[in-house]
């Protein structure tokens, strides 16, 4: 790296849901909207940023899982499945 060259930086949020700049991009992503995380590669959120609309616009991220539970986020049921079934079983559902 040449010493001028600027550092990349990603916008994740904390866990009380504020956004940071952080030198490492976030693990999950996630949708502020729904208020949903899940693993990068998930295939509905794939499918949703390919659709386009207002869903990339919603695009959050977290260095953590345990993070993005902090900030209230839920697991999604399609890609994070176990994560999900243990969610909803320690909200009563």
């Amino acid at each position: 790296m040449i010493a001028d060259e600027p550092r990349r930086l990603w916008t994740l949020l904390d866990g009380a849901g504020r956004p940071f700049s952080s030198p490492r991009p976030g693990l999950f992503g996630g949708n502020a909207r729904a208020r949903i995380y899940g693993r990068l590669d998930c295939p509905s959120a794939l499918a949703a940023l390919t659709r386009g609309g207002p869903y990339a616009r919603h695009r959050v991220f977290f260095a953590d899982e345990a993070t993005a539970m902090a900030a209230g986020y839920r697991p999604c049921g399609n890609c994070m499945r176990d994560a999900h079934h243990l969610w909803k079983a320690s909200r009563g559902a």
